[in-house]
């Protein structure tokens, strides 16, 4: 069992209470561990993730099996909802339009195929939205952004590489790597390699470049193996053993679909700005940060390109020229409350937004709450955190994956197995025990530390230390507070008749005695009257054992508070 360490111990109040049933079990199979049930585990995390907007960002990340993608043509009549929509408002002679001077590997139907892959990108809306001028919106927001970060930037007036006279907002995706790159070069694998929960969730893989591929120009090995989670069923080594998959396949478009789409706390996901599912909070409405392009813009590169300081720089005066003329030459309303500028807003990266309460995150990480209740103090639970770790609120299991430590990003917590049911412990139940005077009724599987009070067979109990399991009337941990224990009345069992010629003399019950017990080595043999404290070493019936904790009257083959050696 791991020790908390003093700052948590320090924490205001010294203690935290949860609603959530958490009964972390020592683990039969580790004599350092513990087992929680999943159902318990499954209401935690329903219970910190009650937010409608958790089902939202969810439901916008679902995704299509690889098969039907890979299916989608233009014009087929088997083409899924969303894609038809896009065909619409979008078709292809539209694309044809906007990509003049596109690399040969975006194509209109894998652009067709990374929209299908996604079913929330110009999907339904039930609530009288215009689900098509939304549709139009994000695709031709999804270009203005393709302008600025795969676009040519060639004026319209340099004939000479510029002949058919392209405004700059029609030369997105010219770039399909980053430039001054190839297949073949390691390089971008800052970090690979290290003993660290990033390196065991999305291992770099031996002599692979991690550069900007696709139109986002997805870089660096844990965006490549987050990625690849989303494109192959939770599989992040596709990606990350084969990364030029991002630059020849459809998956060079979907990977900024799935940008588009993704929350990165407090960020809202590009989408839930366009189609105004996302409300923004007081801290972000006093920030600056409302409706508009220029939020997408805070989004992707605010902490480069938004603030006061940024107002004039290249990047941000491009993407709002881009988007401007794009806006106009497919009509686009802006609405009054929509900026197209981010100048005027304050980065997320300065935001701080530490204790809001109106604002949602997407990570959880160990919560390090001291919990006077559960072993060690440990909370158990994971908490949701306002900056990237290994386990996402939106990718299903990570809740269970980080209460069980899956890539050992939490030092020194415990080890935790998740059972779909506890074992039963062999002890008999206790008769129906009413609580005396208000005092809640003991619990066999309840840790309770110094000064707990319990009721138990009609009278109170008070703990005199940290006690799991040991029943109040044993003594041990337990002092009588009030009242005197009744012993309920045992239930008779059913016995046949005596025969009268031979009756049954009952025996007299002996008290058994302890054996002889010789030292099984040069530890001092265990003593019931004696005072042990964790790290403490006793020899009993052949065997050594070490206390874990305080303990007096517990057999070490009774197992807590003692470990086998």
């Amino acid at each position: 069992m791991a020790k908390i360490s003093q700052l948590a111990l320090l924490i205001a109040g010294l203690s935290a209470t949860s609603s959530y049933a958490m009964n972390p079990q020592p683990d039969p199979e580790n004599p350092d561990g513990y087992i929680i049930e999943r159902a318990e585990i499954t209401a935690a995390e329903d219970a910190k993730t009650l937010d409608p907007m958790y089902d939202v960002w969810a439901k916008a990340l679902e995704t299509r099996p690889n098969t039907e993608v890979e299916a989608i043509y233009p014009d087929a009549v088997s083409n899924p909802d969303n894609v038809k929509r896009v065909e619409r408002v979008f078709p292809e002679t539209e694309w044809n339009f906007l990509t003049q001077m596109a690399a040969p590997e975006y194509t209109y139907t894998r652009f067709l195929r990374a929209i299908g892959k996604f079913p929330a990108f110009c999907g339904d809306y039930t609530d009288g939205r215009n689900a098509d001028e939304i549709c139009k919106t994000s695709i031709v927001t999804a270009f203005a952004h393709f302008s600025q970060e795969t676009g040519g930037h060639i004026s319209i007036d340099n004939y000479s590489d510029n002949p058919l006279a392209l405004e700059e907002w029609q030369q997105a995706l010219v770039h399909v790597r980053e430039m001054g790159w190839s297949e073949g070069q390691a390089g971008y694998t800052t970090g690979c390699g290290q003993d660290d929960w990033q390196n065991k969730r999305w291992p770099c893989a031996d002599g692979e470049g991690y550069f900007g591929r696709g139109a986002k120009q997805l870089s660096y090995h844990f965006n490549y193996g987050a990625f690849s989670e989303v494109m192959f069923d939770g599989d992040a080594t596709v990606l990350l053993n084969d990364p030029g998959r991002v630059a020849d396949s459809w998956l060079n478009l979907a990977s900024a679909i799935w940008f588009f789409l993704t929350p990165q706390a407090p960020k809202p996901a590009m989408l839930h700005v366009i189609d105004r599912t996302w409300k923004p909070s007081q801290r972000e409405i006093d920030a600056g940060i409302t409706y508009g392009f220029g939020t997408t813009i805070n989004v992707i590169n605010g902490g480069i390109e938004c603030g006061e300081q940024n107002k004039d720089k290249g990047q941000p005066v491009n993407r709002i020229r881009y988007w401007e003329g794009l806006a106009e030459h497919y009509e686009i309303a802006i609405a009054e409350d929509e900026k197209n500028t981010c100048w005027q807003q304050t980065p997320y990266g300065s935001l701080n937004l530490n204790g809001a309460t109106d604002v949602l995150y997407t990570n959880w990480d160990a919560n390090w709450k001291y919990y006077s209740d559960r072993p060690g103090g440990v909370s158990f639970e994971c908490e949701l955190v306002g900056f990237q770790t290994a386990y996402s609120a939106l990718v299903e299991g990570d809740y269970e994956k980080c209460v069980a430590n899956a890539y050992g990003s939490h030092a020194n917590w415990p080890a935790v197995r998740v059972v779909d049911k506890l074992p039963d412990t062999g002890k008999p139940v206790d008769p129906v025990d009413p609580p005396v005077d208000g005092v809640a009724i003991w619990e066999s599987n309840k840790v309770y530390t110094g000064s707990d009070k319990v009721s138990y067979q009609g009278a109170v109990y008070k703990a005199k230390w940290w006690t799991q399991s040991d029943i109040p009337t044993s003594g041990g941990p337990w002092a009588l507070e009030s009242g005197a224990p009744v012993t309920p009345e045992p239930v008779d069992p059913v016995e046949p008749p005596v025969d009268p010629v031979d009756p049954v003399i009952p025996v007299e019950p002996v008290e058994p005695v302890e054996p002889v017990d010789p030292p099984a080595t040069d530890v001092p043999v265990w003593n019931a009257g004696v005072v042990y404290v964790g790290g403490d070493k006793v020899s009993y019936q052949g065997s050594e054992y070490k206390a874990k904790w305080w303990t007096k009257g517990n057999k070490p083959d009774a197992g807590s508070p003692w470990q086998k050696l």
